[in-house]
């Protein structure tokens, strides 16, 4: 029975084909445009997660406030206190930042001179060009040693061979620094900028440099595997505890990529929201040909139940009809929102995701639309007195 029903429903449609397609468009344009805005909102998600991503989800930095409850907390052993007492941290890396001017006879620029630990560059996989980056005697010994971001060594060096020569270092007096490597180019990473910066020692920056009164911040590494955004919170509670939240300030990239995901899904889940209003639309496009329909066949629906058709089984054609309607949009949508999506996401740049699960819910609300909105119209068509359908002109 049901099978007959769809086989009339296809030939009903066949038989009105502008009918057909004007009844369809509504459904076309409302699948379509659901399909295309959750699948673009995921493609978009994706895109922004996996650029910060490729920044370092694996990374926390903490910004003490300069203040004096900070002071007695960020201290040289801040970061062995943090380990001890939140679980999953790989390393905790101190960093003092400040802008200086670097010179070599006519070249000059300047640069944010950074002091760090002699195993920062292995920590955040950042590799020399040239040279080696300097050693823990040299930060033991708080030597005068330089090594060079791609950027900088480039303006100062044009020509190259860097590494052995002196740069002048300025802040109250020029110091001298000898270059002991060129880094390779590295992306930024949010708060961390590498190409720009020159790296001295840390005692050297402290000793010999500028005396910070409190660690500028520390960059801390997640264990490979563990949860970054946890850790993240776990830090979050740990300082909380003992400096109070106004002591500090914190950035995750892994809460960066959670805010991000969560404002695009709400925002397309939004749009989404709104373009399945025209599939309400659509369906009452739907009942009315339906209603249309009815009249038109008032003479075969009083034929049939003449013949001993059951209320159910008109009613049962005409919301099979209906919901054969729906479907076809539903997949003339789906594939069309699919190729708006694979367009607009080739413009802008960004990696398709296909939203699966779009296509279930398209499907399935557009049956429910056939469903609701079919409903009256085969009531109506089952009611009919036979006698009166018989004598319809």
């Amino acid at each position: 029975m049901i099978w007959e029903n769809i086989k009339l429903a296809l030939k009903d449609m066949m038989a009105s084909k502008m009918r057909t397609l004007l009844s369809l468009l509504g459904i076309v344009i409302g699948v379509a445009s659901v399909i295309a805005i959750l699948t673009l909102g995921q493609s978009a998600t994706k895109s922004i997660t996996q650029t910060i991503v490729e920044g370092g989800l694996e990374m926390v930095t903490i910004f003490p406030v300069r203040s004096e409850k900070a002071a007695n907390e960020f201290t040289e052993d801040f970061g062995n206190r943090l380990m001890n007492n939140v679980e999953n941290i790989k390393t905790v890396l101190p960093v003092n930042s400040s802008s200086a001017l670097i010179r070599i006879g006519q070249n000059s620029m300047t640069a944010n001179v950074s002091g760090v630990l002699s195993s920062y560059a292995e920590i955040l996989d950042y590799e020399a060009e040239e040279g080696l980056f300097f050693s823990l005697s040299d930060n033991m010994a708080s030597r005068q040693v330089v090594v060079l971001g791609s950027d900088v060594a480039e303006e100062l060096f044009p020509d190259g061979n860097a590494v052995g020569e002196y740069v002048s270092i300025f802040r109250n007096q020029a110091k001298s620094y000898q270059v002991v490597a060129v880094m390779q180019e590295k992306d930024s990473s949010f708060n961390l900028q590498f190409n720009g910066s020159v790296y001295i020692p840390y005692n050297t920056y402290a000793q010999r440099f500028i005396k910070p009164s409190i660690v500028g911040s520390y960059v801390v590494r997640v264990d490979e595997g563990a949860d970054a955004l946890a850790v993240s919170d776990a830090i979050t509670e740990y300082l909380d505890a003992t400096v109070g939240s106004d002591a500090y300030r914190i950035f995750s990239p892994a809460s960066l990529a959670d805010m991000a995901e969560q404002i695009t899904g709400t925002f397309s889940s939004f749009l989404a929201a709104i373009a399945a209003i025209s599939l309400l639309v659509g369906g009452i496009g739907i009942m009315n040909i339906m209603l249309v329909s009815v009249a038109e066949r008032t003479r075969e629906i009083g034929i049939r139940k003449a013949m001993g058709a059951s209320p159910w089984t008109i009613m049962g054609q005409f919301i099979t009809e209906a919901i054969v309607l729906t479907i076809t949009g539903g997949i003339i949508g789906i594939g069309l929102g699919t190729l708006l999506s694979y367009l607009v996401a080739d413009v802008v740049g960004w990696t398709l995701y296909i939203s699966y699960t779009s296509f279930l819910f398209a499907a399935g609300f557009s049956t429910l639309v056939g469903v609701f909105f079919g409903w009256y119209p085969a009531m109506k068509a089952s009611r009919l007195d036979p006698i009166e359908a018989l004598n319809y002109e």
